[in-house]
Formats: C-alpha cells, structure tokens, sequence
C-alpha cells in the first residue's frame, strides 16, 4: 500500500523509523530540536526520542559533525544534517580527512557508520553562499558515498539505507523539493545504494539525471513525446556507488544521451557521466554525449538573474534536438 506524502514527511518517517528499530541512531544538528529544523524535517522528533537522541547543536558544523564522526567510531549511528549543503565546506577535514578515511587506516578494525544530510539546489533567491550545489565535490573523495533523492520514496528509502550502512554516506536534498508530494509504501522499504531507475521508458534518446533534474527531464520528455521523440529517463539515485551499467544500457538502447545536473558544468558531474558512457559505449552511439548542467557563475540573488543559471526542461529539449539533428 502507497499513500501520498511530501519529500520533507519522507524524510522525516524515516529518520522516525530508524530511531524506533535501532537505540543507537541520534539525530545532531542545528534547530533540529524543539523548532523541527529550519526545513521541518525533523518535526516530532524531539518530543518523541527525546534531548539525548535529537540534539540541538552549537553555530559550528566542523563541531558538531566532528562529534559525530567520533559518536559513529564508538559505536553510535548519527545524522548531522547541515542546513545548507554550501556549509560542509566548514566539515572538510572532518569528512575528507577524518571520516573517509578512518576504516581504510585502520584495517577495518573502526567503521564510521554516519550520514549526513545536506541540502543542495538553487530557485528560491538565497544567494550564492546558501544555492550552491556540491555533490559533485564529495563525489571525488574516495571513503565518502553520496547519493541524491529525486523523489519522496527515494527520500526515504535511501535515508534508511544510508543510516544502516557502516560507511560514511552524504544525503544530498534539493531544498527546493521538499514540498513535492508523492507516492511512498506504508511498509518499511530501503532502497539499495548505488542502484538506478528507469522512470521513463523510451528508445531514441536516454535523458540521464539527478536529484531535481529528474522532474525536468520527465517534463522534457513530455514535450519530445509530441514531437514523436521518445526519451528514456534514468534516474541515478546515488552518484557513488555508481550504477554503471545502467548508464550504458541506457547509451546502448538509445544511441544518443543527455546527462542532466544541476551542479556547475565545469569539472562535475555531467563530465563523470559523459565520459563512462564515451568509454564503455562508445560504439553504440550515434553522437556525442551532451551535457545539459548549471552555469559556471555564482548563484545571484536576484530572481531574474538567478532562475536562468539552472537548468529548465527548454534546455534539455534543446539540447536533444540538436543532438539528434547533428546525428541524423
């Protein structure tokens, strides 16, 4: 059974559900107590498990995540959530150095079982310091996994799955999403890391996407639908682990693909993608591998300079028909 809930109320039942099965889960962050977090998505937390278990923390990431990193080595299960994902920056020696690091150095003999969650994403006029989107940049750093939502299930179903895996795991949330309402199963249902879906089936162009992204794809889609192209939508779900094989699948299907992110295009995402699918597909493609992302500026503060550094659906649909028309 299914019923229709928001990606900020999936995020929540499964923090919610993690902390009634395992005793060892904690929640640590700022505002993520009595007031439910500055996104709400913590609300009920604290009159249900409690000052010990869901902790308001101090003004200071690289504190508080520091903690964590040592709660999760002595055997607890934290979720530091960081407001805005612009902030891990503040963390880096934490996660990069410290976090990713400690069970390799160590042989195996201390894990670091800690997610943190993270927002990303830019549209709601916050300015280049609160809209950046940095996934790709965790992404890099071998030790760290990251996945990225782009739907209210995944929202839940990857939490779960991050918060029992004895790795480090970044949860990226577009905050931009977390009003989106959509269908989530009543029953507990983890989803695997590293494991991509199709959501959209089609055999002329493969729309590969991330997190928000896949909304704009799907759209995108629609209005290629009309034009008697049709896209197929493959949704990532988490950028490390990779599914790699879907990936090709999708370039061997098609023969053309547009990758679509919202980070920054330079050194990103997109070119990771691109180039897996130029390796191990090369010869099933008729055209190169086109990346539709976010432009190379900091995020303005103005709406009417800011929405047109993100990706939108007409860019994508723009950039298939010049692939197919360069193809042809």
């Amino acid at each position: 059974m299914t019923r229709e809930i928001t990606f900020r109320e999936a995020v929540c039942e499964a923090m919610a559900e993690e902390m009634r099965r395992d005793p060892k889960v904690i929640l640590i962050g700022e505002d993520v107590g009595p007031s439910g977090g500055i996104f709400k998505c913590s609300e009920g937390l604290f009159d249900e498990f409690g000052p010990e278990r869901v902790i308001d923390a101090p003004i200071s990431e690289a504190g508080y995540v520091g903690v964590s990193v040592g709660a999760a080595m002595t055997g607890l299960r934290p979720i530091a959530e960081l407001m805005f994902g612009d902030f891990s920056l503040l963390t880096m020696d934490q996660l990069v150095n410290q976090a990713a690091k400690i069970r390799y150095m160590t042989g195996g003999q201390c894990k670091v079982p800690l997610t943190v969650r993270l927002t990303m994403g830019a549209g709601r006029s916050s300015a280049a310091q609160h809209s950046q989107s940095l996934h790709a940049l965790f992404s890099h750093i071998p030790g760290l996994k990251v996945v990225i939502p782009s739907c209210p299930a995944d929202a839940k179903g990857l939490l779960k799955s991050a918060i029992r895996d004895d790795n480090p795991v970044l949860v990226f949330e577009d905050k931009m999403m977390y009003n989106d309402s959509g269908p989530v199963p009543e029953e507990e249902e983890a989803v695997p890391l590293g494991r991509a879906e199709s959501r959209r089936s089609g055999t002329d162009v493969a729309l590969v996407a991330t997190s928000s992204m896949v909304g704009l794809a799907l759209e995108a889609a629609e209005i290629l639908a009309g034009e008697g192209v049709q896209a197929e939508v493959v949704d990532l779900r988490s950028l490390f682990p990779l599914d790699k094989d879907a990936l090709v699948d999708a370039a061997k299907k098609t023969g053309y693909v547009v990758v679509v992110d919202e980070g920054a295009r330079r050194f990103g995402v997109t070119g990771e993608l691109a180039s897996i699918i130029q390796e191990h597909a090369f010869d099933w493609l008729d055209g190169p591998v086109v990346r539709v992302a976010a432009a190379d500026v900091p995020v303005p503060f103005s709406p009417a300079l800011e929405m047109p550094t993100i990706p939108d659906a007409a860019l994508v649909v723009e950039a298939v028909r010049g692939l197919r028309g360069r193809g042809d």
